[in-house]
Protein backbone atom coordinates (compact mmCIF):
# COMPACT_ATOMS: atom_id res chain seq x y z
CA UNK A 1 0.00 0.00 0.00
CA UNK A 2 1.75 3.23 -1.19
CA UNK A 3 0.93 6.73 0.85
CA UNK A 4 1.22 9.83 -0.87
CA UNK A 5 2.31 12.45 1.36
CA UNK A 6 0.32 15.97 0.86
CA UNK A 7 1.83 18.64 1.79
CA UNK A 8 -0.80 21.46 3.73
CA UNK A 9 -1.39 24.55 2.60
CA UNK A 10 -0.75 27.96 4.86
CA UNK A 11 -3.75 29.71 4.26
CA UNK A 12 -2.18 32.51 6.10
CA UNK A 13 0.43 33.44 3.72
CA UNK A 14 -2.25 33.68 0.77
CA UNK A 15 -4.46 36.02 2.47
CA UNK A 16 -0.89 37.83 2.73
CA UNK A 17 -0.43 37.75 -0.53
CA UNK A 18 -4.25 39.48 -0.90
CA UNK A 19 -3.96 41.83 1.64
CA UNK A 20 -0.59 43.40 0.84
CA UNK A 21 -2.18 43.48 -2.95
CA UNK A 22 -4.56 45.52 -1.87
CA UNK A 23 -2.50 47.81 0.24
CA UNK A 24 -0.13 48.33 -2.36
CA UNK A 25 -2.70 49.07 -5.34
CA UNK A 26 -4.84 51.18 -2.23
CA UNK A 27 -1.23 53.03 -1.46
CA UNK A 28 -1.10 53.61 -5.38
CA UNK A 29 -4.31 55.24 -5.98
CA UNK A 30 -3.82 57.46 -3.18
CA UNK A 31 -0.92 59.38 -3.82
CA UNK A 32 -1.93 59.80 -7.47
CA UNK A 33 -5.09 60.88 -6.12
CA UNK A 34 -3.65 63.25 -4.32
CA UNK A 35 -0.89 64.35 -6.22
CA UNK A 36 -3.36 64.59 -9.68
CA UNK A 37 -6.86 64.71 -8.18
CA UNK A 38 -9.35 66.34 -5.44
CA UNK A 39 -7.98 64.56 -2.59
CA UNK A 40 -7.08 66.54 0.51
CA UNK A 41 -3.81 65.73 2.48
CA UNK A 42 -5.66 65.20 5.87
CA UNK A 43 -7.83 62.45 3.79
CA UNK A 44 -4.64 61.62 2.19
CA UNK A 45 -2.77 60.81 5.29
CA UNK A 46 -5.87 58.43 6.33
CA UNK A 47 -6.08 56.85 3.49
CA UNK A 48 -2.55 56.21 3.05
CA UNK A 49 -2.25 55.09 6.96
CA UNK A 50 -4.96 52.36 6.54
CA UNK A 51 -3.06 50.85 3.40
CA UNK A 52 0.03 50.31 5.53
CA UNK A 53 -1.96 48.91 8.60
CA UNK A 54 -3.35 46.84 6.01
CA UNK A 55 0.70 46.13 4.66
CA UNK A 56 1.40 45.18 8.17
CA UNK A 57 -0.88 42.84 8.96
CA UNK A 58 -0.18 41.21 5.73
CA UNK A 59 3.72 41.11 6.92
CA UNK A 60 2.90 38.92 10.15
CA UNK A 61 0.51 36.64 8.12
CA UNK A 62 3.40 36.20 5.80
CA UNK A 63 5.81 35.67 8.42
CA UNK A 64 3.27 33.07 9.89
CA UNK A 65 3.62 31.55 6.32
CA UNK A 66 6.60 31.23 6.18
CA UNK A 67 7.29 29.80 9.88
CA UNK A 68 4.51 26.84 8.37
CA UNK A 69 7.50 26.24 5.58
CA UNK A 70 9.85 25.85 7.74
CA UNK A 71 8.37 23.89 10.71
CA UNK A 72 5.93 21.40 8.41
CA UNK A 73 6.49 22.45 4.98
CA UNK A 74 3.61 23.85 4.04
CA UNK A 75 2.71 25.23 1.15
CA UNK A 76 3.02 29.25 0.61
CA UNK A 77 6.19 30.17 0.67
CA UNK A 78 6.02 31.95 -2.74
CA UNK A 79 2.88 33.86 -1.33
CA UNK A 80 4.45 34.58 1.56
CA UNK A 81 7.35 36.06 -0.71
CA UNK A 82 5.41 38.20 -2.91
CA UNK A 83 3.05 39.66 0.07
CA UNK A 84 6.87 41.11 1.97
CA UNK A 85 7.43 42.64 -1.76
CA UNK A 86 4.18 44.15 -2.26
CA UNK A 87 3.72 45.54 1.92
CA UNK A 88 7.44 47.37 0.81
CA UNK A 89 6.36 50.32 -0.95
CA UNK A 90 3.38 51.09 1.73
CA UNK A 91 5.22 50.13 4.43
CA UNK A 92 8.52 51.58 3.59
CA UNK A 93 7.03 55.03 2.72
CA UNK A 94 5.05 54.91 6.55
CA UNK A 95 8.47 54.43 7.80
CA UNK A 96 10.16 57.33 6.29
CA UNK A 97 7.54 59.53 7.45
CA UNK A 98 7.58 58.37 11.04
CA UNK A 99 11.62 58.57 11.18
CA UNK A 100 10.88 62.45 9.46
CA UNK A 101 7.92 62.94 12.07
CA UNK A 102 9.81 61.88 15.05
CA UNK A 103 13.64 62.83 14.42
CA UNK A 104 12.70 66.18 12.51
CA UNK A 105 11.44 69.58 14.70
CA UNK A 106 7.81 69.94 14.63
CA UNK A 107 7.33 73.07 12.54
CA UNK A 108 5.09 73.88 9.87
CA UNK A 109 6.11 77.31 9.11
CA UNK A 110 10.06 77.94 8.21
CA UNK A 111 12.08 81.55 7.10
CA UNK A 112 15.54 82.62 6.69
CA UNK A 113 14.32 85.51 8.82
CA UNK A 114 13.63 84.38 12.11
CA UNK A 115 13.17 88.02 13.70
CA UNK A 116 11.06 89.20 10.71
CA UNK A 117 9.52 86.81 8.82
CA UNK A 118 8.37 87.71 5.58
CA UNK A 119 4.77 88.74 6.08
CA UNK A 120 2.35 87.06 3.52
CA UNK A 121 0.60 89.09 0.84
CA UNK A 122 -2.68 86.83 1.63
CA UNK A 123 -2.78 84.51 5.01
CA UNK A 124 -2.90 80.99 3.88
CA UNK A 125 -5.94 78.91 5.42
CA UNK A 126 -7.13 75.67 4.74
CA UNK A 127 -9.68 73.56 6.32
CA UNK A 128 -7.56 71.51 8.46
CA UNK A 129 -9.80 68.57 9.36
CA UNK A 130 -8.48 66.12 11.89
CA UNK A 131 -4.91 67.33 11.86
CA UNK A 132 -4.31 69.88 14.74
CA UNK A 133 -2.37 72.83 13.95
CA UNK A 134 -1.78 76.06 16.15
CA UNK A 135 -2.59 79.53 14.71
CA UNK A 136 0.66 82.36 15.15
CA UNK A 137 3.91 80.85 15.03
CA UNK A 138 5.88 81.80 18.36
CA UNK A 139 9.29 82.74 18.81
CA UNK A 140 9.89 79.39 20.60
CA UNK A 141 9.05 77.52 17.67
CA UNK A 142 11.59 80.13 15.74
CA UNK A 143 14.58 79.09 18.51
CA UNK A 144 13.84 75.38 17.46
CA UNK A 145 14.24 76.29 14.03
CA UNK A 146 17.55 78.06 14.17
CA UNK A 147 18.70 75.29 16.46
CA UNK A 148 17.51 72.11 14.00
CA UNK A 149 18.75 74.32 10.50
CA UNK A 150 21.09 76.77 11.41
CA UNK A 151 22.37 77.32 8.52
CA UNK A 152 18.92 78.26 6.44
CA UNK A 153 19.56 81.72 6.08
CA UNK A 154 18.88 84.53 3.06
CA UNK A 155 21.09 85.65 0.44
CA UNK A 156 22.64 88.90 -0.27
CA UNK A 157 23.78 90.12 -4.06
CA UNK A 158 25.24 92.47 -5.55
CA UNK A 159 23.17 93.42 -8.22
CA UNK A 160 20.25 96.04 -8.62
CA UNK A 161 16.75 95.28 -7.38
CA UNK A 162 15.06 94.34 -10.83
CA UNK A 163 18.11 92.15 -12.03
CA UNK A 164 17.18 89.79 -9.10
CA UNK A 165 13.79 89.85 -9.68
CA UNK A 166 14.47 88.89 -12.98
CA UNK A 167 16.22 86.24 -11.61
CA UNK A 168 13.83 85.48 -8.70
CA UNK A 169 10.92 85.17 -11.24
CA UNK A 170 12.62 82.81 -13.74
CA UNK A 171 13.91 80.64 -10.51
CA UNK A 172 10.59 80.06 -9.23
CA UNK A 173 8.92 79.26 -12.54
CA UNK A 174 11.73 76.77 -12.91
CA UNK A 175 11.32 75.03 -9.41
CA UNK A 176 7.36 74.63 -9.92
CA UNK A 177 6.77 77.61 -7.61
CA UNK A 178 3.27 79.09 -9.16
CA UNK A 179 3.47 82.86 -7.85
CA UNK A 180 0.06 84.15 -6.99
CA UNK A 181 0.69 87.90 -5.61
CA UNK A 182 2.88 90.19 -5.66
CA UNK A 183 3.41 93.10 -3.74
CA UNK A 184 5.96 96.78 -3.81
CA UNK A 185 6.47 96.28 -7.57
CA UNK A 186 6.65 100.10 -7.88
CA UNK A 187 10.33 99.78 -6.31
CA UNK A 188 11.71 97.94 -9.23
CA UNK A 189 10.13 100.74 -12.25
CA UNK A 190 12.51 101.87 -14.35
CA UNK A 191 13.99 105.04 -14.02
CA UNK A 192 11.52 107.96 -15.88
CA UNK A 193 13.68 110.79 -15.52
CA UNK A 194 14.11 111.04 -19.00
CA UNK A 195 10.53 110.50 -20.29
CA UNK A 196 9.85 113.08 -18.36
CA UNK A 197 8.46 116.58 -20.42
CA UNK A 198 10.81 119.99 -20.80
CA UNK A 199 8.10 122.54 -20.37
CA UNK A 200 10.78 124.46 -22.45
CA UNK A 201 10.40 122.09 -25.12
CA UNK A 202 7.03 121.94 -25.20
CA UNK A 203 6.53 126.23 -25.31
CA UNK A 204 8.77 126.28 -28.03
CA UNK A 205 6.63 123.66 -30.25
CA UNK A 206 3.65 125.62 -29.56
CA UNK A 207 5.01 128.47 -30.86
CA UNK A 208 5.74 126.95 -33.96
CA UNK A 209 2.45 124.68 -34.03
CA UNK A 210 0.37 127.29 -32.55
CA UNK A 211 -1.57 127.41 -29.05
CA UNK A 212 -1.28 123.93 -28.38
CA UNK A 213 -2.25 123.34 -24.05
CA UNK A 214 0.37 121.83 -21.92
CA UNK A 215 -1.18 119.09 -19.65
CA UNK A 216 -0.73 119.54 -16.82
CA UNK A 217 0.89 117.23 -14.20
CA UNK A 218 -1.97 114.68 -12.10
CA UNK A 219 -1.75 113.57 -8.71
CA UNK A 220 -0.56 109.97 -7.96
CA UNK A 221 -3.83 107.99 -6.94
CA UNK A 222 -3.95 106.61 -3.73
CA UNK A 223 -3.70 102.77 -4.00
CA UNK A 224 -6.94 100.81 -2.77
CA UNK A 225 -4.74 98.00 -0.73
CA UNK A 226 -2.13 99.21 1.52
CA UNK A 227 1.75 98.54 0.89
CA UNK A 228 2.46 95.05 2.91
CA UNK A 229 5.63 95.03 4.18
CA UNK A 230 8.86 97.50 4.24
CA UNK A 231 8.58 100.82 1.84
CA UNK A 232 11.26 99.36 -0.39
CA UNK A 233 10.05 95.51 -0.21
CA UNK A 234 9.31 93.71 -2.91
CA UNK A 235 7.52 90.51 -2.18
CA UNK A 236 6.29 87.24 -3.93
CA UNK A 237 3.56 84.94 -2.89
CA UNK A 238 3.46 81.72 -4.36
CA UNK A 239 2.29 77.64 -4.15
CA UNK A 240 4.49 74.60 -4.21
CA UNK A 241 3.52 70.98 -4.53
CA UNK A 242 5.86 68.44 -3.70
CA UNK A 243 7.08 66.48 -6.74
CA UNK A 244 6.33 62.87 -5.72
CA UNK A 245 3.30 63.13 -3.36
CA UNK A 246 2.18 66.36 -3.83
CA UNK A 247 1.85 68.23 -0.45
CA UNK A 248 0.98 71.72 -0.92
CA UNK A 249 3.13 74.49 0.76
CA UNK A 250 2.89 78.19 0.67
CA UNK A 251 5.51 80.58 -0.11
CA UNK A 252 6.58 83.83 0.07
CA UNK A 253 9.81 85.44 -1.22
CA UNK A 254 10.73 88.97 -0.02
CA UNK A 255 13.48 91.49 -1.74
CA UNK A 256 15.42 94.21 0.19
CA UNK A 257 17.43 96.89 -1.47
CA UNK A 258 20.29 97.56 1.11
CA UNK A 259 23.32 99.90 0.04
CA UNK A 260 23.56 99.08 -3.31
CA UNK A 261 23.09 95.27 -2.67
CA UNK A 262 19.90 93.16 -3.06
CA UNK A 263 18.72 90.91 0.35
CA UNK A 264 16.61 88.05 -0.72
CA UNK A 265 14.75 86.20 2.19
CA UNK A 266 12.07 82.92 2.03
CA UNK A 267 9.70 81.61 3.44
CA UNK A 268 7.64 78.18 3.32
CA UNK A 269 5.17 76.72 5.38
CA UNK A 270 2.74 73.63 4.83
CA UNK A 271 -0.52 74.00 4.21
CA UNK A 272 -1.98 71.15 6.40
CA UNK A 273 -0.87 69.59 9.55
CA UNK A 274 1.57 70.52 12.28
CA UNK A 275 4.08 69.19 10.88
CA UNK A 276 6.60 69.95 7.55
CA UNK A 277 8.86 66.60 8.00
CA UNK A 278 11.60 68.60 6.93
CA UNK A 279 10.53 69.79 3.66
CA UNK A 280 9.78 73.07 4.46
CA UNK A 281 13.68 73.62 5.23
CA UNK A 282 14.66 71.60 1.81
CA UNK A 283 12.83 73.78 -0.47
CA UNK A 284 13.89 76.93 1.33
CA UNK A 285 17.52 75.67 0.81
CA UNK A 286 16.85 73.97 -2.58
CA UNK A 287 15.40 77.17 -3.99
CA UNK A 288 17.99 79.40 -2.68
CA UNK A 289 20.81 76.99 -4.13
CA UNK A 290 19.17 77.80 -7.57
CA UNK A 291 18.84 81.52 -7.30
CA UNK A 292 22.63 81.24 -6.52
CA UNK A 293 23.09 79.39 -9.64
CA UNK A 294 21.27 81.96 -11.43
CA UNK A 295 22.97 85.08 -10.16
CA UNK A 296 26.26 83.39 -10.51
CA UNK A 297 28.46 86.51 -10.58
CA UNK A 298 26.67 88.92 -8.23
CA UNK A 299 26.71 87.19 -5.45
CA UNK A 300 27.78 88.69 -1.86
CA UNK A 301 29.15 87.42 1.63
Amino acid sequence: MTIQYERPVSHAAHWARRLALFSCVLFVAVVLSHRFGPLTTPHFLALAGFAAVLAGVSVLLAAIGLARLWFVGARGGKASFMALLFALLPLGVAGAAAYSYFYKPALHDVTTDTVAAPPWLAEPSADQDWLPRGGIVTPEERAVQLEAYPGLSGRRYEGALDRVYQGVRKVAAAYGITITAEDGLDNILADLEDLVVDPAKVAQSAEALGEVPIPEARPLETPLTPHVGGAGDVLLQGEWRSPVFGFRFDVVIRLREEAETTLVDMRAATRYGPHDLGMGANLVEGYLKALDAELLGIAGD
